[in-house]
Parts: C-alpha cells; sequence; structure tokens
C-alpha cells in the first residue's frame, strides 16, 4: 500500500514517516528510524531534490526513476498554460438565431431587392423611408394645460346659458371636435350652423385664455430633427382649426418639419375615432400598418390600433401605468431612438399572419332533446 501511494507522490518520495525505507544486500526492509527527510527545493520550473547519503546503504531506484519522471511531466502540464484555457470559451460565445454555415451568413436583408438596378433606390428601400411618423400637437409637440379647456368650456356654457359640464364629462370630450362634443355629448344643440358658431367661439375663448404662448415639449424637438436627419415622414394631427394650427407652427420655429397637416376642417370626428389618422397615413402614402402614432391618452391608444397602427404614449399628464395598453410609453419623445421604431413598424409580425377561420359550434343532435324531453315527461 504504501509502495502504490509513493508511486503517485509528486516530489517523488514516499508518504511522510519517521524512517526510509531501504534495502540492503540482503533485500529485506528496514527502516532507519533516526534519519531526516530529504529536501526538496523547487527551482525555477525544475524540481532539485538534496538527499543524504547513508553509508552502506543501496537505495531503491527503481521506484525514484519513475516517479522522478511523473513528477516532470505533471510539471510540464503545470506550465503549459494556454490562453484558451484560462477564459471559458463559453462565456464570450455569442448565440445568433441564424446559422454561421456557408451560404446562410450574413443574413440575407429583406429590405434589399437586387432587381432593382438603380443603386439610389436600392439604397433608400434599405434606409428609414418605409414608415411613417404622425403626431399629435398637444401633450406631445407642445405642452398640454387642461386647465384652460376646463375654463374655456365653463366660459362658454355661461355665455349660452348652458349647464356647465361636471369633470367626469370633460374627460369624456378630450381628443373630440368642438362640434362633435357638443351634439353627441353635452346635447347642446343638433343645427350644423349652431355648432360651428359655437365652436368658433369656444376656439377664441380658448386662444384669449392662453395668449398665443406654446412652449416646446422637453426632448421634441430633437427628436423631430432626428426623424428628418433620416427621412422619415412625418404627419401633424389636431383638432384645432388650420389657421390656429399653423399660426402656432411658425411661432416655436418648427415649419416645413411636416410633410402632412390634419386639422378640425379635414375630418368629421375626433378621438376616439380613428378618422385623422387615416386621413394623415393616406396624405404620407402608406399603409396604417406601416405608420407609427404618437399620442399621450388612452383615447389615441384606441384610435391608433383599431386601424392596426402602432401606438407610442407619451406620459404628458396621464401617469405611465394608465398607458400600458401603447406599444411604448416613454416621458419624452427623445427617449426613443430609430432602432426602437424600425421594430415597430416591422411588417413581419404575427398579426399580418393568416386570420384564423371562426370556429363554428357543433350542431346538437335531435336525439339528444329527445330524450331530454322524455326525462321532463318522465319526472
Amino acid at each position: 500500500m504504501a509502495d502504490s501511494i509513493a508511486a503517485t507522490s509528486l516530489i517523488g518520495h514516499r508518504p511522510l514517516q519517521k524512517g526510509l525505507s531501504v534495502k540492503n544486500g540482503s533485500y529485506r526492509k528496514r527502516i532507519m528510524r533516526n534519519c531526516q527527510f530529504p529536501r526538496t527545493v523547487f527551482m525555477g520550473r525544475r524540481l532539485v531534490s538534496r538527499h543524504l547519503s547513508f553509508p552502506n546503504l543501496k537505495a531503491d531506484r527503481s521506484v525514484n526513476t519513475p516517479i522522478k519522471a511523473l513528477a516532470m511531466e505533471l510539471t510540464k502540464e503545470a506550465y503549459s498554460y494556454k490562453e484558451q484555457d484560462r477564459i471559458p470559451s463559453a462565456w464570450y460565445q455569442v448565440e445568433t438565431s441564424v446559422s454561421e454555415k456557408p451560404g446562410l451568413w450574413p443574413p440575407e436583408n429583406r429590405a434589399d431587392n437586387p432587381s432593382l438596378h438603380n443603386p439610389l433606390l436600392r439604397q433608400e428601400r434599405m434606409g428609414c423611408g418605409w414608415l411613417g411618423a404622425i403626431f399629435e400637437w398637444e401633450g406631445v409637440i407642445v405642452e398640454d394645460n387642461p386647465d384652460l379647456v376646463r375654463q374655456a368650456w365653463l366660459a362658454l356654457s355661461q355665455e349660452e346659458g348652458k349647464s356647465p359640464p361636471p369633470a367626469f364629462v370633460l374627460r369624456r370630450i378630450e381628443g373630440m371636435k368642438n362640434e362633435q362634443a357638443m351634439s353627441e355629448v353635452l346635447c347642446w344643440s343638433r343645427d350644423p350652423a349652431e355648432l360651428r358658431r359655437m365652436a368658433a367661439r369656444k376656439e377664441e375663448i380658448y386662444q384669449a385664455l392662453q395668449g398665443g404662448i406654446y412652449r416646446l415639449r422637453t426632448g421634441s424637438k430633437e427628436f423631430v430633427n432626428v426623424l428628418m436627419h433620416y427621412k422619415i415622414p412625418m404627419a401633424l394631427v389636431s383638432t384645432r382649426p388650420r389657421k390656429t394650427l399653423e399660426s402656432a407652427i411658425g411661432t416655436i420655429g418648427i415649419e416645413g418639419y411636416f410633410n402632412a397637416i390634419v386639422a378640425a376642417e379635414d375630418v368629421h370626428r375626433g378621438k376616439p375615432d380613428p378618422e385623422m389618422f387615416i386621413y394623415a397615413a393616406e396624405l404620407l402614402q402608406f399603409i396604417p400598418e406601416r405608420c407609427i402614432v404618437f399620442g399621450n391618452s388612452n383615447q389615441t391608444v384606441e384610435a391608433a390600433h383599431d386601424v392596426r397602427m402602432k401606438c407610442v404614449a407619451v406620459a404628458s399628464k396621464h401617469p405611465v401605468y394608465e398607458l400600458s395598453a401603447a406599444d411604448l410609453v416613454v416621458r419624452h419623445l427623445d427617449e426613443l431612438s430609430i432602432v426602437d421604431l424600425k421594430n415597430l413598424a416591422d411588417i413581419e409580425s404575427p398579426e399580418f399572419g393568416s386570420e384564423l377561420e371562426p370556429e363554428l359550434e357543433p350542431e346538437e343532435d335531435s336525439d339528444r332533446s329527445t330524450s331530454v324531453g322524455v326525462d321532463d315527461i318522465f319526472w
């Protein structure tokens, strides 16, 4: 047992004992009790063993010779340190969903069309010009002030001798056209001429309260500049009159940024009806699935999703948790990037797949109804 343990020792000697096993001429093992264990010195990459000389004794070198060779081999393995063993390859390998076999890597660019012989058209196709952005005016581009809107409605109701609308009704008519709110929710009149007159008067009161002062939201102009740099078509929608909207755009210095403007005169109904967004997509010449709507209310989210548009909600007057139905929720527009917009407008999404056919309910057997009738008669 001691010989087998000694054969695996790194320093080429037996385990710690009080003596050293040697052989004499009669081949009988003797143990020297009063001897010292040989010293082993580590010098560089070599193990140097300094043995003590024992006269009239012949050491068993048949065991030490292969043990020394094994020790030297283990030493070489310990110092043959490779770089790939220091850092496991599994730590830095990046897994990709695309196989790297010849012919499959790099992956095919779906936006590219080699049949187009014009390189400028191919470059534009691979850019960002295949998606459109539709912005709401108040609460997204400029700061919104709901208190002024409430004061304008209360002042108009006092002038016209109508009952003042309560708070929950004012929340319901957010985003609607003035004529739509007066006829469908407030029920003030059904006459189109009278509705137009009261709507114009309400807008005059609101502009007088606001004083023509508009404040850009933080990050709005920077984000619009980024979209212009990447040549993404943009449209602006609002239920304000066109004259008021164009004057406000010139005041804050963003004229020429938008390719299309949809104002109150261009549509019949406001939110939650998606008519404004559909018309803006037609002006940008995009299908609804390629458009992204930027709004600040759940009515905007509902209207955008009704026509299969993506919606980015800006938490300007509502908290973030109330806008969770949107595809993305941000506090300021400069938190978004072009990659986020491309991922939203990606047409390769499950909603463009084949629609599931409605399941037909199985017809009830006539025998079953007959048996039920018999049971009823029996009881």
